[in-house]
């Protein structure tokens, strides 16, 4: 087992990233500055999402991932076409890597009939095969079984495609945690496992629930590889996730991959984390993972300050965008309350199997256009570019 510790933003990576651009992945620059605008975007999004919130114009709890974008995008940066992610309620920067609608998005937080749970739901419990995002379950650490049902169902297929799972440190010690790392190492399932280790679980720190240094460390128990790297160098996470995803896609089974972050804010807009050293607190905002991205990417010469300005004017536009789309978006019908308690009869679609294009098999399509509402549409993708 490896236990790599914070890798250097600026060394260790660059010449892993450099071998990837000569590869089918083909990095290059603009990949670079993609990973800036998706992590850009997810704050953003989030902190407008707090705004609404405070304007109570959101109903129910806002949970952000301030401090997490590197470890979010950078895992789900990884992946191909076909390849599926299991997230959790603080992973809004995978759902945007893997292509989910910034308006379908906000339509969600702001509980929209349109939106992908048709205003069921005020959180980011959603999903759409389409993009293979599988819809988290509320009780963390419950949908690791079924990212192994995921992952058993590719390989049944013989399909060299990879899941990836994520969860937090303290879903690490519930019992679903463990069944499903067992049952994935001995069926040497195409699973990875990404801890998002923020030092609390709630109000409990990771010392008052672990002995061991590394949540990787676990991994030994199941036969399996585990590495630890630091969860704000998106580099450093994008370099471990990848050789965790290319051992899965070789047919050598899963790995756990424990990024240490830190979660600036409370456990939700409802928690003021006072239990929360404010030196402790300090410390993580100097490590803050936008801007240190931010700083190798002017060094390196590939973000100039023309790029960036048009980049923070892209993400305020599709912000904008996205929550005036979901304001003037229609309110759920009432009448419709009992519908979607069960699944629609017929097969479910894989995403990348003959039929997955099939409308009813989305969350929700947008009516205007008879196309899946998840997905970004033209009119979106222009936003920003006028």
């Amino acid at each position: 087992m490896t236990q790599q510790e914070a890798i250097p933003l600026c060394n260790t990576v660059i010449s892993y990233l450099q071998e990837l651009a000569t590869t089918e992945k083909g990095f290059g620059v603009t990949d670079y500055l993609k990973i800036y605008y998706l992590m850009r975007l997810t704050r953003a999004m989030e902190d407008r999402t707090r705004t609404l919130f405070l304007q109570g114009r959101v109903v129910g709890g806002v949970y952000t991932a301030q401090g997490h974008e590197a470890t979010t995008v950078g895992a789900a940066m990884t992946l191909r076409d076909g390849d599926c992610i299991v997230p959790q309620h603080r992973d809004l920067g995978m759902h945007l890597v893997r292509g989910i609608s910034p308006r379908a998005v906000m339509c969600q937080w702001l509980a929209r009939g349109n939106a992908p749970t048709l205003g069921r739901d005020g959180q980011i419990h959603i999903g759409d095969m389409h993009h293979g995002v599988v819809p988290m379950i509320s009780m963390l650490g419950e949908s690791l079984p079924v990212a192994c049902g995921v992952a058993l169902t590719m390989k049944m297929r013989h399909r060299s495609t990879v899941t990836l799972a994520s969860c937090g440190d303290g879903a690490t010690n519930t019992g679903p945690f463990h069944e499903a790392m067992n049952f994935a190492s001995v069926q040497r399932l195409p699973l990875v496992l990404v801890i998002e280790n923020n030092g609390y679980a709630y109000s409990t720190p990771t010392t008052k629930q672990f002995a061991i240094e590394h949540l990787s460390e676990r991994a030994r128990a199941f036969g399996i590889p585990g590495e630890s790297v630091d969860g704000n160098d998106v580099l450093a996470v994008m370099v471990a996730v990848d050789r965790a995803v290319e051992r899965a896609r070789a047919g050598e089974g899963p790995s756990i991959v424990e990024c240490r972050t830190f979660r600036v804010r409370g456990h939700s807009e409802a928690d003021r984390a006072d239990y929360v050293p404010q030196e402790l607190r300090e410390e993580w905002l100097k490590k803050d993972p936008i801007p240190r991205f931010e700083a190798y990417l002017t060094e390196k010469g590939m973000l100039t300050a023309k790029e960036k300005a048009e980049i923070e004017a892209k993400v305020k536009a599709v912000v904008d965008d996205a929550v005036s789309f979901a304001e003037q978006s229609p309110e759920p019908d009432g009448t419709t309350v009992a519908d979607y308690v069960f699944a629609p009869e017929g097969p479910i679609a894989i995403v990348g199997e003959p039929g997955a294009d099939d409308p009813r098999y989305v969350n929700a399509l947008d009516t205007r256009i008879g196309q899946p509402f998840n997905s970004m549409s033209e009119a979106e993708e222009a936003v920003g570019r006028r």
